[in-house]
């Protein structure tokens, strides 16, 4: 791989930063965030940041840790994240991001399967962990005194290729896969954000990135945080997307560059107009996934021209898209043309090569003699599955994709039985076997339907075991039942009440078939609708 910077992991680049900005602002927050933790908002320095950073280093390292051990963060967005991951990364330590929404069985599986020492959790969200299996790992707050290390530490320094983070992604089989992501692969995503020109050319020492996407995704921790680390610059990182304070904090915060997902410029064009939408000093908005409906309106009505994008947690930045350099106005569902790193082909379901502008499996791999160079390192404790992803020497994305005349890429559709839903990828499996763990369901079947804010929706068929008098009220208690076990986005919005579900010849479910007639039960009014419920139970 060519070398874009010369570091070894993102706490190098956050410690170059540090001595030549040490007064340059790295974190912060205006009060119009309204940050629970943080009502009177914040900003930190590098340099006393890295002050801190090494005397955390300090106590892990007295305590032990080092590279082989891996540590679970339960920090959100908030600075303390970014104190610990630092002080970790520096001492070869990989992290392992919580999403604060994890249900017990969920957070059990992953403090399983990543074998991890401890897990350290703000004060306010240690109830999260409440009813999980902990199993070998030890749980603490920040306040708390760090334990000794129980795992084999091979040495207390970063090395390029090593594990940096471990990250959870919903795939086509029923639970999430541990994604192994090294040092390498945040640089590289960081490289290929800050390397992307057009509309999105990036100055060095003079960015602020404001993020409402969580650390414990790729985008945010790899573009935003380490992107700003090497590039000089600062971060936002709102604890998720407000759009009642959103536009008074993007000002107040002075960011030149906001992340978002499709979702987001959907719900803003629902706001009335106001002069603070207009005193802001973005020049881009990096929001993969937005709809053509929106986009134009988005870009007229505020003055910031949305930069498509595609990669995904396996991929990072070395097979990514980008529509920066586009003229306004690309089609609908354009991703944008390769990275200059990125080889890739378009094939059919025998593995041939499909005609221009034809939808094909993407399947990709980085140029030159190592095909994985920049990639995901596998999945944790799967090499059946790493292997079969990268089944012919390519990565098989899973995802459709047609290309055009001019190189162009465009999204067609997901091949894997995913929902994607406010930039959350949802294995059906997994949604499934909660469901399954009713008793009053015989059978059921998921299925994303479209949704004008969200993307898509969860929707689930249902054969219940007996006779049903009430619909309505069995949807809702299947609901109420399911949110206990799943992350709240991963809840159906919809329900319907079937007798039978279609299947193949083989007897299998006929997935085309139930996307379909999902889709049409919405249409019709003839699904519960259960997004309002589902929303009331995020919010108790």
């Amino acid at each position: 791989m060519r070398r874009e910077n010369p570091y070894r992991s993102p706490s190098d680049a956050f410690i170059a930063t540090a001595a030549r900005r040490p007064d340059a602002p790295f974190l912060l927050a205006p009060a119009s965030a309204n940050l629970a933790y943080a009502p009177d908002g914040f900003e930190i320095a590098y340099g006393p940041f890295k002050a801190e950073v090494d005397r955390l280093r300090a106590e892990y390292a007295a305590a032990g840790y080092g590279r082989g051990a891996r540590v679970a963060l339960l920090l959100e967005n908030r600075p303390v994240f970014f104190l610990h991951w630092l002080a970790l990364n520096a001492l070869g330590v990989s992290i392992v991001p919580i999403n604060p929404d994890v249900r017990p069985d969920e957070l059990s599986f992953q403090l399983e399967l990543s074998g991890a020492d401890l897990l350290v959790a703000t004060q306010d969200r240690i109830h999260v962990t409440k009813d999980a299996t902990l199993g070998r790992v030890r749980l603490i707050d920040t306040e708390s005194r760090i334990p000794p290390c129980r795992s084999d530490v091979t040495a207390q320094e970063p090395a390029f290729d090593a594990e940096c983070a471990l990250l959870f992604t919903s795939g086509s089989t029923g639970k999430p896969k541990g994604c192994m992501l090294s040092n390498r692969y945040f640089l590289q995503v960081a490289d290929w954000y800050l390397a992307q020109g057009g509309v999105a050319e990036l100055q060095p020492d003079r960015e602020i990135s404001l993020t409402p996407l969580p650390m414990f995704h790729m985008n945010a921790l790899g573009c935003s945080a380490v992107g700003m680390m090497v590039l000089g610059g600062a971060v936002v990182p709102l604890d998720r997307f407000h759009a009642n304070r959103w536009w008074q904090c993007v000002a107040d915060s002075g960011a030149t560059i906001v992340h978002c997902l499709g979702v987001i410029p959907a719900i803003l064009l629902q706001l009335p107009v106001t002069d603070v939408e207009r005193q802001h000093r973005v020049r881009f908005a990096f929001a993969p996934g937005v709809d053509v409906r929106h986009r134009a309106t988005f870009e007229e009505r505020y003055r910031i021209p949305i930069v498509e994008a595609w990669a995904m947690t396996e991929t990072g930045g070395a097979a990514a898209t980008t529509t920066a350099r586009e003229p306004a106005g690309f089609g609908a569902r354009c991703v944008g043309r390769p990275s200059d790193g990125m080889d890739y082909r378009l094939v059919d379901d025998r593995g041939a090569d499909v005609a221009l502008g034809k939808p094909g499996e993407l399947l990709v791999r980085a140029k030159g003699e190592d095909a994985r160079a920049g990639f995901f390192s596998g999945y944790l404790k799967d090499t059946e599955a790493t292997e079969a992803a990268w089944d012919g020497g390519w990565f098989h994305t899973g995802d459709l994709v047609f290309a055009d005349q001019d190189g162009l890429m465009y999204f067609f559709d997901r091949k894997k039985t995913i929902v994607r839903r406010s930039g959350e990828n949802i294995g059906v499996l997994e949604v499934e076997s909660a469901l399954y763990m009713d008793t009053r369901i015989g059978s059921c079947a998921v299925t994303p339907v479209p949704d004008d804010i969200r993307g898509e929706e969860v929707f689930a068929f249902v054969v219940p075991n007996a006779k049903v008098d009430d619909a309505d009220a069995l949807a809702t208690s299947i609901i109420k039942a399911c949110a206990e076990r799943l992350a709240y986005h991963k809840v159906p919005g919809y329900i319907a009440i079937v007798d039978e579900l279609p299947l193949s010849s083989t007897r299998k479910l006929a997935r085309g078939e139930i996307k379909t007639l999902a889709a049409a039960a919405v249409a019709d009014n003839r699904a519960i609708d259960l997004r309002g419920l589902k929303a009331k139970l995020r919010r108790g």
